[in-house]
């Protein structure tokens, strides 16, 4: 299910103009998020992240108008929290009262933080080898963490099985229709940051894909809005090749992915075996002319560096990936050195210190 609104009727307020004053969040776009009562936002800030010009970055690759869209400035580190401050204030308007979700870490922190702000409770199902530390997050938030020998997909078979005798609101990926929309500012603010000039790409580490799907959603909204011509970024999906079921999928032509059975890679938030919403990833990413690219971990934890010593920046393996993906997309002439070209960075490198821990 996708939320739909009133465009005409949003857009007697919600101007570009009228932009300019408001609050400097993802709530600054109000009429174009679901909830209709203002008692009910739980928000701890999130939202209207930083657009980077990353200049010394580009200048190893020869290119000037590369940018880094940085989510690991959100409360709870990721972008995560754009998708749960819309999915908790919904809940709440609804009268739910306990939330669960299966995560391989940062939605599982953002849920247990906004849950605790709301008051409500957080059921949290991550596979036993999640990184620590937002294991240790949830815990301190007071959500409730049962960890599971296995993976996403397993946690939320275990959800599922329990949430109706348990009386949970199960909140994963696309199994509601909110934290899509919290999720889908981000295109929001990278048009608003860009004076209303889409880039040319735009490259999205995709695990479960609400973000992309999100985005692309946003773009007709502000076309419709006028806000936009029907130019559109070419989208790339990016993956870990030890967990790619996106790049096979759209390799072979299909319109669906097909399950990976031993997911392996060192960035758990790609480590998705399959996709919900991957019929809809690979729609999207080829309407825009895109493509998925899959990287290796090697590849990752080299470029965590590279963007944290020319960028000051520290980013989460998922981030990196999209640079491993660029520099090949480069090499191939798929993306032009000339172009503007997005990468996003949709979580910190401090959320994964047992990555560091050994290295040099």
């Amino acid at each position: 299910m996708l939320v739909r609104y009133d465009l005409e009727r949003a857009g007697e307020t919600l101007t570009r103009q009228s932009l300019r004053g408001r609050v400097a969040s993802l709530w600054r776009y109000r009429e174009v998020l679901p909830v209709t009562d203002d008692a009910v936002v739980t928000t701890l800030g999130e939202g209207w992240t930083a657009l980077f010009h990353a200049c010394r970055l580009g200048e190893r690759l020869d290119m000037s108008r590369l940018y880094l869209k940085d989510e690991s400035l959100n409360p709870t580190g990721s972008f995560k929290a754009r998708g749960m401050t819309a999915a908790v204030s919904m809940a709440r308007e609804l009268g739910v009262e306990r939330l669960a979700v299966p995560s391989a870490g940062n939605a599982a922190g953002a849920l247990a933080a906004y849950a605790a702000k709301a008051g409500m409770e957080a059921h949290i199902y991550m596979p036993r080898d999640a990184p620590p530390v937002n294991i240790v997050e949830c815990r301190q938030y007071g959500a409730e963490v049962v960890l599971v020998d296995g993976f996403i997909n397993d946690c939320g078979r275990i959800i599922g099985e329990k949430k109706e005798r348990e009386g949970w609101f199960e909140v994963s990926t696309l199994k509601e229709p909110y934290r899509i929309e919290g999720k889908k500012t981000m295109a929001y603010e990278l048009a608003e940051q860009m004076d209303w000039t889409l880039p040319d790409v735009l490259l999205y580490p995709t695990g479960g894909g609400t973000g992309l799907i999100g985005m692309w959603k946003a773009f007709d909204e502000m076309e419709e809005l006028g806000w936009i011509d029907s130019r559109r970024p070419r989208m790339i999906s990016v993956q870990a090749e030890g967990c790619a079921p996106i790049v096979e999928a759209f390799e072979a032509g299909a319109d669906a992915a097909e399950a990976v059975t031993r997911p392996a890679t060192v960035a758990a938030g790609l480590r998705v075996p399959v996709a919900i919403g991957d019929f809809m990833i690979l729609r999207i990413v080829r309407e825009s002319g895109g493509c998925a690219v899959s990287v290796s971990d090697a590849e990752i934890l080299a470029d965590v560096r590279e963007i944290g010593a020319t960028e000051g920046i520290f980013v989460a393996p998922e981030s990196a990936a999209c640079l491993a993906a660029l520099r090949r997309l480069l090499e191939q002439g798929a993306v032009g050195r000339d172009e503007r070209v997005v990468l996003m960075v949709t979580g910190s490198g401090l959320k994964y210190p047992h990555l560091w821990s050994q290295s040099p």
